[in-house]
């Protein structure tokens, strides 16, 4: 942002929040201001009121003020903004706003405010505006005081999405309330910078895709894609040399996917090919954190909302995904597929570096993620066992499922349960912890249940979840398991408790509590025959274990010996020829 010197000794507020507040004004080109007087709202006014860029206009009366602001906006065919004090100050720009809802123009209120702490304490001018009536404002924001990096982020996202309400769906007015310290500091000379997020629609031109720059799609979770948006991702990705990195949840089975949740797991690696110029995010809630180093990222989605997920959003696409690939697919092109190859040979050969892993749930989904019945959904609980199996791809033709959207531990055979009525012919076969089975167990009485479901209890006696490395509860160990994790419920890993219900209730049953025990069974599981009865399979692990498998995936690749494996390669190839590097390679792996 700009350095402003002007004539006087007041430049802008040290308050964080309106620092940001005044920099997202001048980088979306709002300029117009009507002031009221007062003393809440100094620290804004007194910023503003030496800033040439800003052309304010004062009115002592408020009421008068938004409809001067509505007169203003009108006629010059731009946002104005309206400022005022606390007391009853705000309550007076309701008629002025009314009028600017219902005939959409676009008035920005600033309503400065001393914060929620003095609300209800007898004290003085504060008028509480947490909730304001449904029809003054397209969005109302609360911008606190600053303490640190993350609320600065929650300040400018939201007064991002008030400034972009006054021109959504054919705009109106918006309102930012924005607390104050009453700071006397006027001492900042220069404005943070700040990140600009523009939302376009199909009506709109659409911002281009510079040439030759590395771009990756990157799907939530997502209902299945039909095959016209399919083709339609396909061809933009061989369009633009990109990829689409996915999960189990993801909806997506085109050519193009990549089942990354191994690398993004690395604690000591960060793939040389993961520097994305452009992340397009679709989607919804996904289990997986896409460790990459990201310049900026643009969200498709219908719903037009700032889903900030990886803060470095830029740009909103509020249209069809469909209409969005398309039209960012020329006529004519050169297919590739280089940067799809190279992620598939990164992700085969770290495949390929794990050891044996104990006896886990992620063991266990080494085994079978590529014996799954073709044409069967998967059903995979919160979170060990969506983890485990998003480290693997699976078969083409199986569809996954999990409920990421609440993300909690319950339901999750509920949801199996009534996703296999749909299509009694279709195997639905679920994967879940022993917390989340006991916590929807009651679901398998149902006089709905049919012979086409198959569960798999991944029995460890807890929720293992917060036991595992990595995880922050893990710091307190065996204490975990005294209320954390919530150890020795549902029978402390009875051999007979799930056995009896399962048989009562009309289940074949099996367990395993060791790899052999498993092996034995295995082809049972994975059959693709449906049987005259559902098929419930305990496993029973142990916390150790499941945490050392997680350890082992997580620690496959380091940086430095990715680094010595490119430089060795490139120096036995510069010498050797490409025999050489062939031989190289197959010594290193």
């Amino acid at each position: 942002m700009e350095k402003i010197s002007y004539m006087g000794k007041k430049y802008y507020t040290s308050e964080r929040n309106v620092q940001i507040v005044i920099a997202l004004l001048k980088i979306y080109g709002i300029r117009k201001v009507i002031a009221s007087p007062g003393t809440t709202n100094m620290t804004f006014i007194g910023s503003i009121q030496n800033d040439p860029f800003f052309e304010i206009y004062s009115s002592v009366d408020e009421r008068s003020a938004a409809y001067i602001a509505c007169g203003l906006a009108v006629e010059s065919g731009e946002p104005v903004v309206i400022s005022c004090t606390g007391a009853t100050a705000s309550r007076n720009y309701m008629p002025g706003l009314t009028e600017a809802y219902y005939r959409k123009i676009p008035i920005l209120a600033i309503t400065s405010h001393r914060g929620d702490i003095a609300i209800g304490h007898l004290l003085d001018q504060q008028i509480d505006r947490r909730s304001i009536p449904n029809d003054i404002a397209m969005e109302s924001v609360t911008v606190p005081l600053v303490k640190d990096n993350d609320d600065a982020y929650y300040c400018r996202i939201q007064a991002t999405k008030a400034i972009l309400a006054l021109t959504r769906n054919g705009g109106g007015p918006a309102h930012i309330n924005m607390h104050t310290g009453y700071s006397s500091d006027f001492s900042v000379q220069e404005l943070p910078a700040v990140r600009r997020i523009d939302r376009f629609t199909i009506f709109q031109d659409l911002p281009t895709i510079t040439e030759g720059i590395h771009i990756a799609i990157f799907i939530g979770s997502h209902k299945p894609f039909s095959s016209k948006e399919i083709e339609a991702i396909d061809n933009f990705c061989a369009a633009h040399n990109a990829v689409v990195f996915c999960d189990h949840t993801s909806g997506y089975y085109g050519k193009y996917g990549v089942y990354f949740a191994l690398m993004f797991s690395q604690m000591k690696y960060i793939s040389h090919h993961l520097n994305i110029d452009v992340l397009i995010h679709l989607g919804e809630v996904s289990s997986i954190v896409p460790r990459m180093n990201i310049k900026e990222v643009w969200r498709v989605n219908e719903d037009g909302e700032l889903r900030d997920s990886y803060r470095k959003l830029s740009k909103v696409f509020a249209m069809p995904e469909y209409i969005f690939f398309c039209s960012y697919t020329p006529d004519k092109y050169t297919p590739t597929a280089e940067f799809y190859n190279v992620c598939k040979k990164e992700y085969s050969e770290t495949i390929n570096m794990i050891p044996e892993l104990p006896f886990s749930n992620i063991w266990i989904a080494q085994q079978i993620h590529d014996k799954l019945p073709q044409n069967s959904y998967l059903h995979l609980g919160i979170n060990n066992s969506l983890r485990s199996y998003n480290f693997f791809e699976i078969s083409d033709g199986i569809k996954g499922s999990s409920n990421v959207g609440g993300y909690g531990i319950d339901g999750g055979i509920s949801s199996l349960l009534g996703a296999s009525l749909a299509n009694p012919s279709i195997l639905h076969i679920g994967v879940f912890g022993d917390l989340a089975f006991f916590y929807d167990m009651n679901s398998l009485g149902n006089r709905h249940v049919a012979n086409n479901i198959r569960i798999m209890l991944i029995n460890n006696g807890r929720g293992t979840e917060f036991r595992n490395y990595g995880h922050m509860c893990s710091i307190f160990g065996d204490e975990a398991d005294r209320y954390i994790s919530a150890a020795g419920h549902f029978g402390n890993q009875s051999s007979e408790l799930v056995k009896h219900y399962a048989k009562d209730l009309g289940f074949k049953y099996l367990s395993a509590s060791n790899k052999e025990e498993f092996t034995k069974i295995m082809n049972e599981f994975v059959s693709p025959v449906i049987s005259d009865k559902p098929l419930l399979v305990e496993i029973f692990t142990k916390t150790v274990e499941e945490s050392e498998a997680i350890r082992i995936l997580r620690n496959l690749r380091t940086s430095k010996q990715d680094e010595m494996k490119d430089k060795i390669v490139g120096a036995i190839k510069g010498t050797l020829g490409t025999k050489g590097k062939k031989i190289v390679k197959k010594f290193l792996r």
